[in-house]
């Protein structure tokens, strides 16, 4: 059999080699897809219901930018023909605003750093020592925090009458630090188990105790972890307004949570203005203190690179 015939028995090239030139291979067109209906319902959906799950929340957010700028609000969502900062003015005064946010800072804040404190304390032997009660013990102080609070405050406020803590912010933050505390040391244990024991080995080993460990390589490398925590208690004692209501009664004491109450006036009387310009201030500490703890956090656990295989 010649060259001629062997060429022709394994077909037509796909490419024409002209003299002098290099021949490339002509692409095979790419097979037509097809989008499945079920697919396609399914992104819809899902498309669909974010759309709602945002406008639930941006109506909201706008009712509250646009009242807190008109002078005539109401419980409608519209845009002021005039807009002013009349409202802002009104509650920009130590009664209304600045004496309960600097309550809510100092509560918030000093719960958030107590129950921070004693739950890297209570996790760290949850997760560094294996006990035959961890597991039932995990499971018991997540149920304390199942309980709700309005089940407990009964005989909290009687004990507090008898202890003479009623109407003490000291004791006010010590009773929210305890109600925080289940789940900041579910939280931190979590935290705690992803950072490796053998750095805190390679401690031991230069003559570090265990407290020097956790203090100077585990709570470093924690970080993100504790400014969650922080975050966590920090929001959740800011946005609390049962406690203090029943267990602060000098209006000087109270938090912002429970003086924004003052602009609902009696016979149904709603100051909607002042109402929302209160609410956009009470807000921005919170948005504030995320972003300086997110900044100061880092963004993810410091572990790469740490452990040698």
């Amino acid at each position: 059999m010649t060259e001629s015939t062997r060429i022709s028995s394994r077909g037509p090239s796909p490419v024409a080699a002209v003299p002098g030139t290099v021949a490339h291979p002509v692409p095979s067109p790419a097979p037509p897809q097809l989008s499945s209906p079920t697919r396609k319902g399914t992104s819809l959906a899902a498309g669909s219901a974010l759309v709602i799950v945002a406008l639930a929340f941006l109506v909201p957010l706008a009712w509250l930018l646009l009242a807190s700028v008109n002078p005539s609000a109401t419980v409608s969502v519209t845009v002021p023909t005039s807009p002013t900062l009349e409202n802002y003015r009104t509650v920009l005064t130590p009664e209304l605003t600045f004496t309960p946010l600097l309550n809510s800072l100092v509560i918030s804040g000093t719960t958030a750093l107590i129950t921070v404190l004693v739950a890297v304390l209570a996790a760290y032997p949850l997760s560094r020592y294996k006990m035959r009660f961890n597991r039932s013990f995990l499971y018991t102080i997540l149920f304390g925090s199942c309980l709700p609070i309005t089940a407990v405050m009964v005989p909290v406020y009687a004990l507090f009458v008898t202890l003479g803590l009623l109407d003490s912010m000291p004791g006010t933050i010590l009773f929210l630090a305890a109600t925080s505390l289940p789940m900041a040391v579910w939280m931190m244990k979590n935290f705690m188990d992803s950072v490796p024991i053998s750095l805190e080995e390679a401690a031991w080993v230069d003559g570090a105790s265990a407290m020097q460990a956790l203090r100077r390589v585990v709570v470093p490398l924690m970080r993100p972890g504790l400014a969650v925590v922080f975050i966590f208690v920090f929001t959740q004692a800011w946005g609390n307004f049962f406690v203090p209501f029943v267990l602060l009664l000098d209006p000087a004491k109270q938090p912002a949570a429970v003086s924004i109450y003052t602009f609902f006036g009696t016979n149904g009387a709603i100051a909607y203005g002042q109402l929302a310009a209160f609410s956009v201030l009470y807000s921005v500490p919170v948005l504030v203190l995320y972003l300086l703890v997110q900044r100061l956090a880092g963004g993810s656990f410091a572990l790469a690179g740490s452990v040698k295989g």
